[in-house]
């Protein structure tokens, strides 16, 4: 989307300038940041959102940057996962969106010869993504073991304890950040999920019942191979 998007944004240019490791990771924070935030201006649910972040991650994992649009890639992931999750999304909403994201300031877009030529940028970039990715499209998200631990969890502490502090939002919105980084391609769903809840408990100092005195962690009980110094 350079073409029409140089003028009140400079996402563009920082990502061509980007180079070495730390400032690719730079690129990819904002870029699956912006994943985040055109998705629940689409209406997108938690799991489609993180299916796109996902999908963005692993092409990038399997090519260079500097070789493809992150944008575009990110676009065309969006539009992928809706087709995953049964979740469908038309390309001209997705454009919409992500031209007032990267354009806040800009005319909405007209329905010219350029709109109908960015739809088909995303249509065959969606073929190559799958090319890429060899059709690899099987994901488990940490999402369900998250909910599955914090239920257990509220269960098993004091009741007070739990409803005094947000240890369910904040596991949640922690969750949500990972996915700006690629954990999720490089530790199982379950452990996200463990590691997730575990900082939250942190961040709140709130205590397990009876972790001290048990034979092994409390973590332990929902992962057996999770080892947390």
């Amino acid at each position: 989307m350079e073409s029409r998007q140089s003028e009140g944004s400079t996402e563009g240019e920082e990502v061509r300038k980007e180079g070495h490791p730390a400032s690719e990771a730079k690129v990819h924070f904002k870029v699956t940041r912006f994943i985040m935030e055109a998705g629940v201006k689409l209406g997108m649910q938690s799991i489609p959102i993180a299916t796109s972040c996902i999908i963005y991650h692993k092409f990038f994992c399997e090519t260079k940057l500097d070789a493809y649009d992150p944008y575009l890639i990110a676009m065309s992931a969006i539009y992928l996962a809706g087709k995953m999750e049964e979740q469908h999304l038309r390309t001209r909403d997705i454009i919409n969106v992500s031209h007032r994201y990267l354009n806040p300031k800009s005319e909405p877009l007209e329905l010219d010869s350029w709109l109908w030529e960015l739809r088909d940028s995303i249509v065959q970039c969606e073929l190559l993504m799958l090319r890429v990715l060899h059709f690899w499209f099987s994901f488990q998200h940490p999402h369900k073991y998250l909910l599955h631990y914090l239920i257990s969890l509220k269960n098993w502490m004091n009741s007070h304890s739990w409803e005094r502090t947000p240890l369910s939002l904040a596991a949640w919105a922690l969750l949500r950040d990972s996915y700006h980084r690629s954990l999720c391609l490089q530790y199982p769903a379950q452990h996200i999920a463990v590691v997730v809840l575990y900082l939250a408990l942190q961040c709140y100092g709130v205590e397990v019942p009876a972790n001290s005195e048990a034979e092994k962690p409390w973590w332990q009980i929902y992962t057996m191979d999770t080892e947390i110094p």
